[in-house]
């Protein structure tokens, strides 16, 4: 008789709990506002060339190192193509670097902090569900209030300075607040470990900090083609990097793991950034059109530099905002972690969607 089939899988991962990524909606006709995607379609120079892309080459395997696109990144970046890694969406690279730098608890237990994965909080879930996943121990500092960065020596004991492996989403998810290139900095020199600048959304703010990257030999940047440029489809994200870890990434990254039309895609992407520049402002300009309609319906919106607003909706709980939006077929996202349970996390759509949320919250508050 065969074994039990639960006795086959890992122990830590049978109460593991897995990252829940935004729903993805069933219903007809519902505007999305959810998942932080951009509202507007790729240039259609890249949708021509994705076209062009589908031929006999799609029986081949692509290039397994994104060699090309690593170049034009090189050249966008003003660096060397030894100091990206191109990945299955920066997820992937994320996942890649919990691997690479940073002991199981089990096999470290005399020094705890090479087995630590450390992270503010509230920030990207998935950050978590990577340490349990590898069996490291976690460390999650809370962020001040209205997610501020606090200083390293405010948080005392709780902060480790020579922590394995720092993840700092900047600017932040789910708040959208952004962080200056100064106080990064003056984190990242504060620790010992890798520290990976999580810039995700970086597009949409008023700085960034890749130099950082380039200056610091611990210091990784995380960037993704998926939220600014509209390839969420395609799955292409990268890291910025020193050389050294930048190899040792590679050593355990899969065969072939990012796709051709992928590639294809994200290399003409970097002709056309002209064009996402001006849907950036775009968005920005709906981004504050929207936060000033919703101040004025009794919300509490807090100061972003991403695609998305954190917004504490009034008399009703946030978690019944959702629902009353969902029955107008309008999706946002409600996280039901204590800092943020009182807040929606509302994508920036295009201008017809804001006016459809805006018309939506004025009906529920009538009602």
């Amino acid at each position: 008789m065969g074994a039990d089939a639960d006795s086959l899988i890992r122990p830590l991962l049978r109460d593991l709990h897995g990252y829940v990524p935004g729903e993805q909606p069933k219903i007809k006709g519902l505007i999305k506002l959810n998942t932080n995607e951009n509202p507007y379609p790729p240039a259609p120079a890249v949708l021509k060339a994705i076209r062009r892309a589908t031929d006999g080459r799609l029986r081949l395997y692509p290039n397994p190192t994104a060699e090309p696109l690593r170049a034009r990144l090189a050249k966008f970046h003003r660096c060397a193509p030894e100091n990206i890694i191109v990945g299955n969406g920066s997820d992937e690279l994320l996942a890649l670097a919990v691997r690479a730098f940073v002991e199981p608890a089990e096999s470290s237990r005399s020094n705890k902090s090479r087995s630590t994965v450390q992270f503010f909080e509230p920030s990207y879930s998935l950050y978590p569900v990577l340490a349990d996943i590898h069996g490291a121990s976690k460390n999650a500092v809370p962020l001040n209030k209205d997610f501020i960065l606090p200083a390293i020596e405010e948080s005392g004991s709780s902060w480790d300075s020579r922590a394995a492996l720092t993840f700092v989403t900047s600017p932040n998810a789910p708040s959208g607040r952004g962080y200056s290139t100064s106080v990064l900095e003056n984190l990242c020199l504060k620790q010992t470990g890798v520290v990976i600048l999580d810039e995700a959304y970086v597009d949409f703010a008023d700085e960034n900090a890749l130099e950082l990257a380039l200056r610091h030999p611990h210091v990784l940047v995380a960037r993704t083609f998926s939220k600014a440029y509209s390839l969420c489809f395609l799955r292409v994200g990268y890291f910025v990097g020193h050389p050294a870890l930048i190899a040792a990434l590679n050593k355990i990254r899969d065969s072939y793991n990012v796709n051709g039309l992928g590639q294809v895609a994200a290399e003409t992407t970097l002709d056309e950034v002209s064009y996402y520049r001006r849907n950036f402002k775009r968005i920005r300009a709906t981004r504050a059109r929207l936060v000033k309609a919703l101040d004025r319906l009794g919300f509490v919106v807090l100061p972003s530099q991403t695609n998305f607003i954190l917004a504490r909706p009034p008399k009703l709980p946030a978690s019944a905002w959702l629902e009353a939006l969902r029955e107008k077929k309008i999706l946002v996202r409600w996280f039901p972690y204590p800092a943020v349970k009182d807040y929606l996390r509302i994508t920036i759509g295009a201008d017809s969607e804001a006016d459809a949320l805006i018309a939506a919250a004025k009906k529920i508050l009538a009602q």
